[in-house]
């Protein structure tokens, strides 16, 4: 269990990270992937072998976004996603295993869809690098849920957090900023986090569903995320919310418990409702605002 404030000194950690992580034991002693013929290592090796031997990431990591990837590396991740499209999200992440890992990241606020992809990702390389940005304002459950995944699963799931705690933040601009410009609020307690947390990484997995909004609509399961300058890979981006509960039902996969109380969305307390019958799935996110998402997920 790790605890990071974002800042300077953690851009260069984050690189050293990635580069010792690979000679890291596994947590629980588990051996990372394996070598039988329907382990994660034989469907990487399947995989691989249907695509080409271009080097995918080679160069693309996120110091490179300012200059943008070449036009043939975005045609060669289109290209890949196209081919995943029929895949299985543990293939998918296996996939994303053997290309980037150990510069492979994710970033979860353990939603029911990220808590699908830790109970995978276990399975496949229990030693990837899992975060949550702890911008001090979430819920007491959402972090009990990390504390489960640690105990019942055996993985390292870090808290990065703003240089500020929240009252310094909150004296800072007179009080609550996320009651005048969540925006504002947004960008600095999770985005920038976001940004330090990515430095030496070549590629980051998230959660995201198509058809959880409009924004969403068009995820591709592998894609260049332009805003934070890396490969991105969406491996639950063409499933349904009924796929997610399904698998969380049928192996018992720890979940937030707000989700009982109609939370269908969940992020910080204060930008956080529960829904009645009818409303979207993220209708609770920043209730009174024109807002739907963090920033996390949009491109602009």
């Amino acid at each position: 269990m790790k605890s990071i404030a974002a800042g300077p000194a953690n851009a260069e950690s984050a690189a050293e990270s990635a580069e010792q992580s690979s000679g890291r034991e596994a947590p629980n002693g588990k051996s990372p992937v394996n070598s039988s013929p329907d382990s994660p290592a034989s469907i990487v090796a399947a995989l691989q072998a249907r695509f080409d031997a271009v080097a995918i990431g080679a160069g693309a990591t996120n110091g490179a976004a300012a200059a943008g990837p070449d036009p043939a590396f975005l045609e060669e991740l289109a290209a890949r996603s196209r081919e995943l499209e029929s895949a299985t999200p543990q293939e998918i992440i296996a996939w994303a295993v053997g290309r980037y890992f150990p510069r492979l990241t994710m970033a979860t606020a353990f939603g029911p869809e990220g808590c699908c992809i830790l109970h995978m990702l276990a399975a496949i390389e229990p030693r990837m690098h899992v975060f949550n940005l702890e911008t001090g304002y979430q819920f007491a459950e959402t972090l009990e849920v990390r504390e489960q995944f640690e105990r019942r699963y055996g993985l390292q799931i870090e808290l990065h957090q703003p240089s500020t705690t929240v009252a310094e933040y909150e004296a800072t601009h007179g009080g609550p900023l996320y009651r005048t410009n969540p925006d504002q609020c947004c960008a600095d307690r999770k985005l920038s986090v976001l940004r330090s947390s990515l430095v030496g990484m070549e590629a980051w997995m998230s959660g995201i569903r198509r058809d959880q909004s409009s924004h969403r609509a068009a995820a591709p399961i592998i894609g260049w995320d332009k805003k934070f300058g890396l490969v991105k890979i969406s491996p639950l981006a063409n499933w349904t919310k009924q796929d997610v509960w399904k698998l969380i039902t049928d192996h018992d996969i720890p979940y937030n418990p707000l989700h009982d109380q109609g939370y269908t969305s969940i992020g910080c307390w204060p930008c956080t409702r529960s829904v009645t019958f009818g409303e979207d799935e993220r209708a609770g996110r920043w209730s009174g605002f024109a807002k739907t998402e963090c920033g996390l997920h949009t491109s602009d």
